[in-house]
Order: C-alpha cells, then sequence, then structure tokens
C-alpha cells in the first residue's frame, strides 16, 4: 500500500507539471493584454512584468514562474481584475464561499441521495421505484444550470422565499441564518445532481446484493429482514458507495462554476470565470494548478479508500 500511495502521489505531481506547463505555454501565446490606468498600481504591475520576465522567451517565463512560487510563494498579483492585489490573497479570502456553498449542498444531498437510494432497492419494480429511477435520469440529464435558472423563477421571483442572488454580507455573517437563506437556492441546484447519482449508486449497488446467497443464508439463520439488509445488505452496499461519498466530500473545493456565477456568489469559480473572460494570466494559472490539484487529489484519495473499505482489495499488489 505505501508503495502504490507513493507511486500514486508522484504520478499525480507529474500530471499537475505537465498540465501547468501546457496551459502557461497556451496562455502565453495569446496577445498580452494592455495594463489599464490604475494611478499608483501601474508601476507595482510593470514591475512584477518586469520580474517575470515577461520581455523574455516563454520558458525563460516559466522558469521564472516556478522560482517565484517555490522562492517565495509568490504567484504575482491582479493585472485586469483586484488590480495590484496578490492572487494569492485574493483566493483566499474568496475560497471559504465556495467550500460553504458546495458543503452545505452535500451534507444535505448524501443522506436524501442514501434514503432514496436504499428505498428504491427495497421497492424494486414497484411504482415507488419506477418513479424514483426516472426522476433520477431526469436530474441526471439537465445541468444544473438550468435547475438554477427554475429555482431562481420560481422560488425567488414567484415565490418570494429567497433573494435571487447573494445578498451582501460581512465575513462575520458567513456561518448565520441569514447567509444559509441567501445561498440556499444555490445549494438547492448544486443539490439536485448529487442527489440524483447517488440515489442511482445506492439503488443499483444494493438491489444486486440484495439477490446474493448470504442474504437468504441470514434470513435462514433466524435474522428478520430489517435485520439481514442492516448488517449485511447495507455493509456490502458501501463497498462502492463510501468512496463516491468520500469524493463529493474531497471535490467540494472544485464548487461550481456557472452556478457561483449565476447567483453573484464571491467565490472562486466566479473569479476563475472572470480571469478567463479579461486574460488575467496570473488568477488563470494559480487557479488553474488549484483547480487540477484538487482534482488529482480526490482521485487518489478514492482509490486509495478502497483498500480500507474493502479488505479484500489490496493495492498495488502483483496476485
Amino acid at each position: 500500500m505505501t508503495k502504490y500511495v507513493i507511486k500514486r502521489i508522484l504520478l499525480m505531481f507529474l500530471t499537475l507539471f505537465v498540465i501547468m506547463t501546457m496551459c502557461f505555454v497556451l496562455i502565453k501565446l495569446l496577445p498580452l493584454p494592455a495594463v489599464r490606468e490604475m494611478g499608483r498600481d501601474v508601476n507595482l504591475i510593470m514591475a512584477k512584468r518586469e520580474q517575470m520576465g515577461y520581455n523574455k522567451p516563454i520558458m525563460v517565463q516559466y522558469f521564472l514562474f516556478w522560482k517565484s512560487i517555490v522562492t517565495a510563494w509568490d504567484w504575482g498579483v491582479g493585472e485586469q481584475m483586484y488590480e495590484g492585489l496578490s492572487v494569492w490573497n485574493v483566493l483566499i479570502n474568496k475560497l471559504p464561499y465556495t467550500v460553504l456553498v458546495n458543503l452545505y449542498s452535500i451534507l444535505i444531498a448524501i443522506p436524501l441521495g442514501l434514503m432514496l437510494g436504499i428505498y428504491a432497492a427495497l421497492k424494486k419494480n414497484r411504482w415507488q421505484d419506477h418513479l424514483i429511477s426516472t426522476l433520477v435520469v431526469v436530474f441526471i440529464s439537465v445541468p444544473s444550470y438550468v435547475y438554477a435558472f427554475l429555482v431562481q423563477y420560481l422560488f425567488c421571483f414567484r415565490l418570494g422565499w429567497f433573494p435571487l442572488t447573494l445578498e451582501s454580507l460581512d465575513n462575520a455573517s458567513l456561518f448565520s441564518a441569514k447567509m444559509f437563506r441567501s445561498m440556499f437556492p444555490a445549494i438547492m441546484s448544486l443539490g439536485f445532481g448529487v442527489v440524483a447519482g447517488l440515489t442511482r449508486y445506492t439503488r443499483a449497488e444494493l438491489s444486486e446484493v440484495l439477490t446474493g446467497d448470504y442474504m437468504l443464508l441470514a434470513r435462514t439463520k433466524g435474522l428478520t429482514k430489517a435485520q439481514a439488509i442492516s448488517r449485511h445488505a447495507l455493509r456490502n452496499a458501501m463497498v462502492v458507495i463510501l468512496p463516491m461519498i468520500i469524493g463529493e466530500f474531497i471535490g467540494i473545493l472544485g464548487g461550481s462554476l456557472i452556478i457561483e456565477n449565476i447567483f453573484a456568489i464571491p467565490g472562486i469559480g466566479n473569479l476563475y470565470i472572470s480571469s478567463i473572460n479579461v486574460r488575467d494570466y496570473n488568477f488563470f494559472m494559480a487557479l488553474t494548478v488549484f483547480y487540477t490539484f484538487i482534482g488529482l487529489a480526490s482521485g487518489i484519495i478514492i482509490d486509495i479508500s478502497y483498500g480500507f473499505i474493502d479488505p479484500r482489495i489490496r493495492m498495488g499488489s502483483k496476485k
């Protein structure tokens, strides 16, 4: 297991390096945006550009980019947005909003998905199962931003239960009930897909487990149906379901780019889209590395979790 983990981590950093190199070279091939008149910040940005070698060959710029990160953890300053401010500081200030809205959606969606999946499996081939399965297909097929517009129209505009976009609140109110209410439309929009996906996996795995021979053996030993399901069926089904749940928790930092933009949530997803639109190189590179690292790390943790959840799996074994 140790060798397998080390190998996967090394491959992760190699993949991250390749993706960073490709993104850096490709974005540097685009025309360099002009620095807008921003008073005293112009001098700071021009000095940063000189430090990063903007007038030198691309590979020299890439070396200086890495040198700045490794030696000083300096990702540069904003040039087209948040002019003159540290890219890393802006990212850290906006990260809590992305984490919070995704964490809320997962904490609400996971119990709902598990309950609906278990209920559908227990009612297999009945009308309840057919209804849940049909809704799951619909929710998986439709993109999350479509739900966002429906939620805005129905719950925010027509019923007036929630604000159309995130209300302006100070950092002290980040975990308040008012902030939760303001974020709830975005939480709902993000949660639909998670509930549908988890319901589908739970139903499929539990339906297969319920037909196993050991379930019949458990019943012949005197266990009730509820005891057999809770002690054996759910336990074995969780071998496949738990890594998916772990992946959802690890992936919360990935956020939702479009949902944050629709509901005006000042998170890193909205920041990423803006950096692409205005071609702010420093923000684009920092956020690309962040999202790529989260995705790669999530894959490793999910793979490793299989070895702990299911003792039959031995990572890296040749047999």
